[in-house]
C-alpha cells in the first residue's frame, strides 16, 4: 500500500538520528584505516562478469553486470603491490528483499597482504572496537530488548562446535543431508552473538569458493563470519590464490548455477591471470547498513538508509 506525501516527508525525518549516526559510523571506521596505513580505493560498480557464486545472482547492467562484491578488482590490487586497502561502496544483488536485505546495499571491504584468517578476526574486533567506541557505544548495545556487552575478546566459536551445541543433528550429518542452511538458519545463528559478539570459523570447504582450504584439515576453509545479536555482520577468510584451484571452483559454480537458470557470466580471466602473483592475504566484507542496524536497535534496514526501493 503507498503512503501519503506528507506520511512520506515524516517517515525520511523520523530517519534524521540514525541518518546521523550512520554518517558518524562510516567517519570512525575511515579513521580507524587512516591510522593503520590503509589506502582507500574506488572500483568500478557496473562490471562485465562478477566472480561466478552458485547463492549469488548479479542484476543486470545493459550486457554487463552491477557488482555483487568489489572482490575480484580489490584482488587485483593486492597483485599489483597494494597491501593493505579498504573501500566503502555500494552493492547489488538479485532477489534480496526483506527486514534485514536490500538489493542494494553498502559494503565495507577490506584486504591486508600477509595476513592469514585469525589475524584478520583480531583486526576486525579492533576496527569495531575502535568505531563503536567513536560513536559513543564503548560496554554494551541495546538490540531487540537484550544487552550485548561489545568489551573484547569476543567470543570464537568453530561451525562444528556451533552445530553440536545448537543444532538437532551434527556439522557432518547436516552437510551429508545437505542441511547446513536450513540448521544453521533455524538453530545456529539465533544463538550466535547475543551476549557478546561472536566470530564463526572454519566453515566446510565447500561452503568457501575463494577461500583458502586448511593445510591440516582441506575439508575445512580458513573462512569466518561475524555474527552480533544473531545477525551476520561480516564474512573473511583466508584467500585462495591457487588459480587452477581458483578455475575449477569457479566452473563448477558455473554449473550449479546452470542447473538453476541463472546468468552464465564469463570467466573472469584478468582476475585469475592476476591471482598467480597475488601475495598470501586475507579480505573480509562487512555489511555497513546492519552495523547501523544494531547501533540504532533498528529492527529493519530500511530505517538506516535513506530511500528504500519501495520509496523511489
Amino acid at each position: 500500500m503507498s503512503i501519503s506525501h506528507q506520511d512520506d516527508h515524516f517517515y525520511l525525518a523520523r530517519k534524521a538520528e540514525n541518518l546521523r549516526l550512520r554518517a558518524g559510523l562510516i567517519l570512525a571506521l575511515r579513521r580507524f584505516f587512516a591510522g593503520n596505513d590503509f589506502l582507500e580505493i574506488e572500483t568500478p560498480v557496473r562490471v562485465p562478469s562478477p566472480a561466478p557464486e552458485e547463492h549469488i545472482e548479479a542484476l543486470p547492467s545493459g550486457n554487463w553486470f552491477l557488482q555483487t562484491s568489489p572482490e575480484l578488482y580489490m584482488k587485483r590490487l593486492l597483485a599489483a603491490g597494494y597491501p593493505r586497502i579498504f573501500q566503502i561502496c555500494k552493492c547489488f544483488r538479485a532477489d534480496e528483499r526483506g527486514k534485514r536485505h536490500l538489493p542494494e546495499f553498502s559494503m565495507l571491504e577490506w584486504y591486508v597482504a600477509g595476513f592469514d584468517y585469525l589475524q584478520l578476526m583480531n583486526q576486525c574486533e579492533a576496527l569495531l572496537e575502535a568505531a563503536l567506541g567513536g560513536v559513543g557505544q564503548t560496554r554494551t548495545l541495546a538490540w531487540q530488548d537484550r544487552k550485548i556487552r561489545i568489551t573484547t575478546p569476543w567470543e570464537r566459536m568453530t561451525v562444528d562446535e556451533a552445530f553440536l551445541k545448537y543444532a538437532p543433528v551434527s556439522l557432518d550429518e547436516s552437510m551429508r543431508l545437505d542441511l547446513f542452511d536450513e540448521n544453521l538458519t533455524e538453530w545456529v545463528e539465533p544463538n550466535l552473538g547475543m551476549d557478546r559478539p561472536t566470530f564463526l570459523y572454519d566453515y566446510p570447504a565447500k561452503l568457501a569458493a575463494l577461500a583458502k582450504n586448511k593445510k591440516d584439515n582441506p575439508a575445512l576453509a580458513e573462512r569466518f563470519e561475524l555474527y552480533i545479536g544473531g545477525m551476520e555482520i561480516a564474512n573473511g577468510f583466508s584467500e585462495l590464490i591457487d588459480v587452477d584451484e581458483q578455475r575449477r571452483r569457479f566452473e563448477e559454480a558455473q554449473t550449479a548455477r546452470a542447473k538453476k537458470d541463472w546468468s552464465r557470466y564469463g570467466m573472469p580471466e584478468k582476475f585469475l591471470e592476476a591471482l598467480a602473483n597475488m601475495p598470501p592475504s586475507a579480505g573480509i566484507a562487512l555489511g555497513i547498513d546492519r552495523l547501523v542496524m544494531l547501533l540504532a536497535n533498528a529492527g529493519c534496514i530500511e530505517d538506516v538508509v535513506a530511500f528504500g526501493p519501495e520509496s523511489l
